[in-house]
């Protein structure tokens, strides 16, 4: 891989994602120099998202609106159509009926957002490597016991970029229980941070168990980010559908964590190969991206 590019990312086709993949020179100040670290103690700090957040919830945010679109080349023939009150009304838009078709066959294992993603087995010490650093799956539930329920299983990371759809799904019938909080730093979710520092360690983050109709118990982790105040799940206690929305993001990158237990799920070879090879790979919101294993 070049130098100075990140993590390659791939469609589904195979073919790569230009604008996905530079390094953001910003970053590499923050957290490739000594001065910029210094000054990313401030802006992991959750009161500096707040204050970002208090502006992008405001009426003067409306004014970046344009720019960011023409930026990212967003495609805004598929989100609903209606005025903004505020950067963060636009930044957590809903798409329009039928551009995210949610595949509701229960033998296939489906993407709950739009993202960039990597699937990483986990080990018989309930550890995952990513780029030669290894993750606990304890680590990422807080110290919950319930971790080491994982060990065999898939840990499988959805990176959202700032110009992804911030809205995310239930990826099948099932019921949950009550959302776990962790209060935490917010560094950004790029492969830079991650290459860096433990973020699914240090980040604010917010969990759950998933009692799934066809792939068994398996916890889902929102972890928040740079500029990223709020994670907003709609529901506590619930019983929910495949495709149901479950919550999103307010402005900002940010990720989602599904780890499935052992024997429960097999993930597409393409993402497998890919992340093998240090690639992520783009999904969208209800994609087929695994089968179930039947017992």
């Amino acid at each position: 891989m070049r130098d100075n590019f990140e993590f390659e990312v791939r469609n589904r086709e195979g073919e790569i994602i230009e604008g996905c993949i530079k390094q953001d020179t910003s970053l590499n100040f923050l957290y490739g120099s000594f001065y910029g670290r210094i000054i990313l103690k401030l802006f992991t700090r959750p009161f500096v998202s707040k204050i970002v957040g208090s502006y992008m919830n405001s009426r003067r945010s409306r004014k970046m609106i344009d720019g960011f679109v023409a930026k990212q080349n967003i495609d805004m023939s598929q989100f609903e159509d209606r005025e903004f009150n505020s950067y963060n009304d636009f930044f957590t838009r809903k798409v329009k009926e039928g551009k995210r078709p949610i595949d509701f066959d229960k033998n296939n294992f489906i993407s709950p957002c739009d993202s960039k993603m990597s699937a990483y087995k986990i080990n018989d010490d309930s550890v995952f490597e990513i780029k030669d650093s290894f993750y606990s799956v304890s680590d990422i539930l807080g110290g919950n016991p319930k971790a080491s329920e994982f060990l065999g299983g898939w840990c499988v990371i959805f990176r959202l970029a700032v110009d992804d759809y911030h809205r995310y799904c239930y990826f099948d019938d099932g019921s949950k229980g009550e959302n776990t909080f962790i209060k935490g730093e917010l560094h950004t979710v790029k492969p830079i941070a991650l290459n860096r520092y433990n973020i699914y360690k240090r980040n604010s983050r917010e969990y759950t168990f998933l009692q799934t109709e066809n792939f068994g118990e398996a916890a889902q982790i929102e972890v928040g980010a740079m500029m990223v105040g709020k994670i907003k799940n709609f529901h506590g206690k619930h019983e929910f559908k495949r495709g149901e929305e479950k919550g999103m993001f307010e402005f900002g990158g940010s990720t989602i964590i599904l780890l499935l237990k052992k024997d429960s799920v097999l993930i597409d070879s393409d993402i497998v190969k890919n992340t093998e090879n240090g690639i992520e790979t783009a999904v969208k919101m209800g994609e087929k991206i695994g089968v179930r294993i039947n017992k």
